[in-house]
């Protein structure tokens, strides 16, 4: 039978279990406002029954406290930390999105772009048509112009800004990541070091570690596991620790235990930028070990995916086309380049004015190698079916022995692989809103100065009005026609023209010397005939020899292109600021002075589609164009943020309901257990007496 004592142990066991619940109680009422707090309760059961050898079996032993245990929910973490991601990408999106719609408004505070074109291309215009050879009302028209560009300078300027701002905030992030990796793989440490017996839990330091997860979650999408580590002598047995590993950007491993892979970040070089219109020094995310994070995963979230876009998002448009050549090319200083020929068909790429290739060289991948080049030069020529042709052809850097970036020279199996320079981002950041400005700029530039140097002021022939200033001293480009692909093409169909009726007039005389008695219609009628067969030998005769060249990068000199104009660049020509009156105002010279046909020809530029089109619509459509894109994506991240914030708020809601501490909950709770202390207390009293009876009052 159990001894006389046994009672008074179980009271014993009550009390420290009653006393564990109180301590617990107190705790979570402490922390009730703890940021991360879980509420933790304690876990307890019937200690082992004692057989004591009676009818009625065995007798209750008491209680045994198991453990003080959290209570949370891992599943509404998972979830919670899943939709943070998105909470932290449209966020910044919106952040970002509202500044730069704000420097494409035109709320009539800010002279924006409708303000400052109505003023050239209309109140300007109208001034010059009624007065076409007046010296001042051209001052004024000029000033307009430098308006303008000047317009067009300030946003490119605030763009670059914004671009610096977005990169800057995209290294602290990286800072952010690598403090909360280093805090995590301690956390687990000192985790392990407490839960390594088995018996206790770290609750609190787990909890930390799970608001770091929350912190995370907005920069990063994150993705956790924990398994048990077992005994290597004894694979069947648990340790009592866990490897808790954190994976970030699509399953990149950050931390594993109590290691953590740091990230770094590296500014790339001026022979490195991917964009035309890249500011310099744009980060790349690499791992301490030296292998490259990728940034553009599409499995990646966070407010790193939405600074990533915004400052990278191209709308994927990006270079991409198929090796078709590789060659080798000697320089002025008799040192070897490999050249790569890559054929193009994205409509973004065969028009040069689209195309955003950096000038000042940067980075390739030729079927999954990368290489650095030098410069590029853009190609147009006429397959066999007459159909053109667009190539690229990159002069890659000279390899390291002589003095060039290139470790490995390119091999002819690269031949048939793709070529891409940058990502595709589908998102419109930064450049996106840079290469519709640039593509602006320069299909405005050549439209008004080929009408401008068609013509006349006075006897003299006009010049250009817009040019784009080198980003070296003073001086100008001077734009050739010789570079123009528009101009290329028009110059094909009128050499075909001219070689048809060549070929025609030469059948013609072969049929009026075959047949002598043909009458002028019977020549013609049989000409007619012969018409499609004449064009076709003359269009492919034309075609087969016809191709142009722009030279764009390093080492490149006396190919200026309008490719070189930016809207950062932008400008009125110095030849017509120093002297307004070469600003030509008719067609033909012989016209008295006040002839304004050739300014009805360029008022004719901003509305007629057919004299120049952006994006389908008219010149003086851009703003509608590009407020179009900004205000349809900061609308879409400003409801995004709030409903991916609503529906976290909801999740962290649900998440208290069952992790939280509640004071009334606890209240209730602080009763019971003290009632339960009482008791236990009430029963060591009556077991006291039953022993001072027993012991001291049973007679010898």
């Amino acid at each position: 039978m159990p001894s006389q004592f046994f009672g008074l142990n179980i009271a014993y066991t009550g009390l420290l279990a009653s006393n564990a619940a109180l301590n617990t109680t107190n705790n979570n009422i402490a922390n009730v406002q703890t940021e991360g707090y879980s509420r933790q309760q304690v876990s307890q059961e019937a200690a082992n029954a004692i057989r004591v050898f009676q009818t009625y079996g065995c007798a209750g032993a008491g209680v045994d406290v198991i453990a003080v245990e959290r209570i949370r929910d891992g599943f509404y973490d998972s979830r919670y930390w899943v939709n943070n991601a998105k909470v932290g990408e449209y966020g910044h999106k919106q952040y970002y999105m509202k500044q730069l719609e704000s420097f494409f408004d035109d709320n009539g505070q800010n002279a924006g772009f409708k303000t400052v074109f109505d003023q050239l291309m209309i109140t300007g215009l109208q001034a010059w048509m009624d007065n076409p050879g007046d010296l001042s009302v051209k001052k004024q028209f000029v000033g307009f112009a430098d308006s303008l560009a000047e317009y067009f300078n300030g946003v490119a300027g605030n763009l670059e800004k914004l671009q610096k701002d977005v990169n800057q905030e995209i290294k602290v992030k990286i800072d952010e990541i690598n403090s909360i990796a280093s805090e995590i793989a301690t956390l687990n440490k000192q985790i392990n070091t407490i839960e390594l017996s088995g018996n206790m839990k770290a609750n609190e330091l787990r909890d930390r570690r799970e608001l770091l997860l929350d912190q995370l979650s907005e920069i990063v999408d994150v993705e956790t596991s924990e398994r048990p580590i077992t005994d290597p002598n004894n694979p069947g047995q648990e340790s009592g620790a866990n490897r808790f590993m954190v994976k970030i950007a699509g399953g990149q491993v950050l931390v594993d235990g109590n290691d953590y892979n740091a990230l770094e970040c590296v500014a790339r070089t001026s022979g490195e930028k991917v964009n035309h219109t890249d500011v310099d020094g744009l980060y790349d995310v690499y791992w301490v070990n030296g292998s490259k994070f990728n940034l553009y995963n599409a499995a990646m979230g966070g407010s790193l995916k939405g600074l990533v876009d915004m400052r990278d998002g191209n709308n994927g448009e990006y270079f991409t086309g198929n090796i078709t050549d590789i060659g080798t090319t000697t320089d002025q200083d008799g040192i070897s380049h490999d050249t790569v020929t890559v054929e193009v068909g994205k409509h973004y790429l065969t028009d040069l004015n689209k195309c955003n290739l950096s000038e000042s060289g940067g980075v390739i991948n030729l079927g999954g190698r990368e290489y650095y080049y030098d410069s590029w030069s853009y190609n147009v020529s006429f397959d066999q079916n007459g159909e053109p042709v667009y190539s690229y052809t990159f002069t890659m850097s000279a390899s390291t022995q002589d003095g060039g970036l290139n470790e490995q020279r390119i091999t002819n199996d690269r031949v048939g692989k793709d070529a891409t320079v940058g990502t595709g981002i589908s998102y419109q950041g930064v450049p996106y809103y840079m290469a519709q400005m640039n593509e602006w700029v320069r299909t405005f530039s050549q439209k008004v100065n080929d009408v401008l140097t068609g013509g006349y002021s006075g006897t003299t022939p006009g010049v250009d009005l817009f040019a784009a200033d080198k980003a070296a001293g003073s001086g100008q480009y001077v734009f050739s026609d010789t570079y123009r692909y528009d101009l290329f093409l028009q110059q094909v169909e009128a050499e075909i023209e001219t070689e048809f009726k060549k070929a025609r007039e030469t059948k013609k005389q072969e049929l009026e010397n075959l047949n002598p008695n043909w009458t002028e219609e019977q020549v013609e009628e049989e000409l007619q005939k012969l018409d499609p067969a004449l064009r076709a030998t003359a269009e492919t005769q034309v075609k087969q020899k016809a191709s142009m060249s722009v030279s764009v990068g390093k080492g490149i000199t006396n190919n200026d292109n309008y490719y070189l104009m930016t809207s950062k660049n932008f400008s009125v020509s110095s030849t017509i600021e120093n002297d307004p009156s070469r600003l030509a105002n008719k067609t033909k010279p012989d016209d008295g002075p006040e002839q304004n046909d050739l300014i009805q020809d360029l008022k004719d530029l901003v509305t007629d589609k057919g004299k120049m089109s952006f994006r389908g619509s008219s010149a003086s459509e851009f703003l509608q164009c590009i407020l179009g894109d900004v205000a349809l994506n900061t609308k879409r991240a400003e409801t995004f943020y709030q409903s991916y914030k609503d529906i976290a708020y909801s999740i962290d809601s649900q998440r208290i309901s069952i992790s939280g501490v509640d004071e009334d909950e606890e209240a209730v709770n602080l009763v019971k257990y003290q009632n339960g202390y009482n008791l236990a207390s009430k029963m060591i009293q009556v077991l006291t007496e039953v022993y001072d009876r027993l012991i001291l009052q049973t007679g010898v």
